[in-house]
């Protein structure tokens, strides 16, 4: 994929901005509404016409030229790159995703996005011993090659943040890439930003909601070939970031704990269900060692250059219409996972790219 890369005109970049801030456009409905039309702009201008042909009772709230603009300028004064998904230096294995950001806000070193990654996340009410251990296994993996991921939240977060300083870490937000949370990680945030990079697929200045979290986990996981959880309750949110982990075909570490501490329920059932046992640096890098010398398989990508519209015919708009009512229910659905949907369709499987067999139950 790297020889069809380019680098963005101004102007595809102001209209992929627009188009990824429009109403009910999320990543994987920009990628279709791509190919489709072939370029931003023409999704743009088509964006009123399907509203309505798709039976919408108001007009599609499309993101304001004005809106990109003040985005656009906010960004340069804080020195924030919004790296496509068409260019070169946007990262790889991040790419390989159906639902893959199509602008990353990247504040800091983009050239550590393409070195090979390994998150790490865990319990924000860690205990010593836990952040103490992340902390290590940030160096030693540092030290073997690897850049750490991870959230930049208290914890286990904080700790392989710290310890991967001085070779490489990248700290996605679910927040604007300005916008530290934590407060009392500000220093840290200063740090990762001088050395390493903070990255965010959301408007800088916005201010971090619950429902950003799950989308900024699989950005994390998503980065890494895979994915460390050290200390995690049965209900954490590590957990979810570990599923993102093995639906994304990437592997799955767990670092085991005393069955009397609520923190170990999470590792341990990641282990029972097939997640890699670690208790040291090793047990990573024997795994990924091999994953790394294997081709990076990706999925199929629109060209992003400039083509007429595709109409599907009209067998397949029935076949569409079908899929839709039959998926739709009393609880709303969003427009991009309908379109996840309609990707699903026996006619044309989804391929999607398989690093690992392994699966985490729900």
């Amino acid at each position: 994929m790297d020889e069809d890369k380019r680098v963005l005109s101004a102007a595809e970049r102001f209209d992929w901005l627009r188009l990824i801030r429009s109403e009910n456009v999320g990543p994987r409905t920009f990628l279709r509404l791509l190919e489709r039309f072939g370029s931003a702009g023409a999704a743009l201008a088509a964006l009123p016409d399907l509203a309505r042909k798709g039976g919408a009772r108001r007009p599609l709230k499309i993101c304001p030229k004005g809106d990109a603009e003040r985005e656009m300028e906010a960004a340069e004064r804080l020195g924030v790159r919004l790296l496509g998904l068409a260019e070169p230096g946007y990262p790889s294995w991040l790419a390989a995703l159906d639902d893959a950001p199509p602008l990353l806000c990247v504040l800091g070193n983009p050239s550590v996005l393409a070195k090979p990654m390994v998150a790490m996340v865990g319990a924000r009410n860690a205990s010593l011993n836990g952040r103490n251990f992340a902390r290590r296994l940030g160096a030693d993996l540092g030290r073997a090659g690897y850049v750490v991921a991870s959230g930049m939240a208290r914890g286990i977060d904080t700790a392989a943040h710290q310890g991967a300083l001085a070779t490489g870490t990248v700290a996605v937000l679910a927040g604007g890439v300005d916008v530290i949370y934590p407060p009392e990680n500000t220093e840290l945030w200063r740090e990762i930003a001088g050395a390493g990079a903070v990255v965010s697929e959301m408007a800088v200045g916005t201010q971090p909601q619950a429902s950003h979290f799950p989308r900024r986990n699989r950005i994390i996981s998503g980065l890494s070939l895979g994915v460390v959880v050290v200390e995690a309750n049965a209900r954490s949110g590590s957990l979810i970031t570990a599923r993102f982990a093995a639906d994304q075909g990437r592997e799955v570490f767990a670092v085991p704990g005393s069955p009397m501490d609520p923190r170990a329920a999470g590792p341990n059932d990641l282990i029972r269900h097939g997640a890699v046992l670690t208790e040291s640096v090793a047990d990573v890098t024997d795994v990924l060692g091999d994953l790394l010398r294997r081709p990076l398989a990706e999925g199929k990508r629109a060209d992003f250059r400039a083509s007429g519209p595709v109409e599907p015919d009209a067998s397949e708009m029935d076949r569409a219409r079908a899929s839709v009512a039959e998926a739709l229910g009393p609880a709303p659905v969003t427009v991009d996972d309908m379109y996840r949907c309609l990707l699903e369709m026996p006619k044309k499987p989804r391929k999607s790219t398989t690093f690992s067999s392994l699966r985490i139950a729900a």
